[in-house]
């Protein structure tokens, strides 16, 4: 269920402060995977009618996992944001984390952090395609890392930032932009070091591939601000078919050619995916922190 708590609003200046003076924001250069129908034949013997029908019946139980995976695979992307979500979609997880985990590093914080909220769903109800970005958060020994904060921001379809915080740099000085703050939030980590955000897959702005920003936190401690990415062919999917997307054309940038992120470097932090049955997008990610401040901070 999702949370409809009201927000508790966390101000940019505590939240610049809590990240410090190692991630202060610095100026962008440039601006993530049977029906068989037959008919009987007049004339055919009661017993071969059964056998028939038990043959039938062990062919479709048979072929029911197909079935399946081809009905999924035949469903199109959603549309109309999180209200057109399920929400029962498996764990991408179940596998565990295993026994090598390396170090996530630190990347821009950026110009557009601005002012979030605590919550699952950052939409604020604005339209696109559905996505859950399912995150865990482990240490570099592959322990689940419990009641650690994620904080997300990214733009909306339109490649915009939200937030009356944000500079107009980021908001591009739209007035719908600077009045809500959608596609940012904060949730805190469970014993698992999981946790979910309901979005909407975000939209390009020049000289930036598609991008999802983060922090994980500890107390008020940053532990490292990076960001994620999306596999080319997933994002030229979207962008050239669906709606809100496609009317802006194509990116100008791709996972190759970044400002930010090396093509060599972006398979590290490019996310997983499924299509799910209800036609929304499954992410997800697992986030290694350094087990304490006094280790070293690798830079991406």
């Amino acid at each position: 269920m999702k949370d409809r708590t009201p927000p508790a609003p966390v101000s940019r200046r505590d939240a610049l402060r809590r990240l410090g003076l190692t991630f202060a924001a610095v100026p962008l250069t440039r601006l993530v995977s049977a029906c068989a129908s037959g008919g009987a034949n007049a004339g055919v013997d009661t017993t071969s009618v059964e056998d028939t029908a038990e043959a039938d019946t062990a062919t479709a139980d048979t072929a029911s996992p197909d079935s399946e995976a081809a009905d999924t695979a035949a469903v199109g992307w959603a549309t109309g944001g999180t209200a057109a979500m399920s929400g029962d979609y498996a764990d991408p997880f179940d596998g565990g984390a295993g026994t090598a985990c390396a170090l996530v590093c630190a990347m821009t914080l950026g110009p557009c952090y601005a002012q979030t909220a605590q919550r699952q769903d950052v939409t604020e109800g604005h339209d696109g395609l559905p996505m859950r970005l399912a995150l865990r958060v482990v240490d570099e020994s592959c322990a689940p890392v419990a009641g650690a904060e994620v904080d997300i921001w990214h733009t909306a379809p339109e490649g915009l930032y939200s937030g009356s915080d944000a500079i107009d740099f980021c908001t591009g000085g739209d007035a719908t932009q600077r009045a809500h703050q959608w596609f940012r939030g904060v949730q805190t980590t469970d014993a698992d070091g999981r946790v979910d955000f309901d979005s909407c897959f975000p939209g390009w702005y020049a000289g930036r591939t598609i991008h999802i920003h983060f922090t994980v936190r500890l107390g008020s401690d940053a532990y490292v601000t990076s960001q994620l990415f999306f596999p080319d062919d997933l994002a030229d999917d979207i962008i050239g078919t669906q709606p809100l997307y496609d009317a802006r054309g194509p990116r100008d940038t791709t996972n190759q050619n970044d400002s930010v992120i090396s093509g060599d470097s972006v398979g590290d932090y490019t996310v997983d995916w499924e299509r799910q049955s209800d036609g929304a997008l499954l992410a997800w990610k697992t986030l290694v922190i350094r087990s304490s401040l006094g280790a070293s901070l690798c830079t991406a």
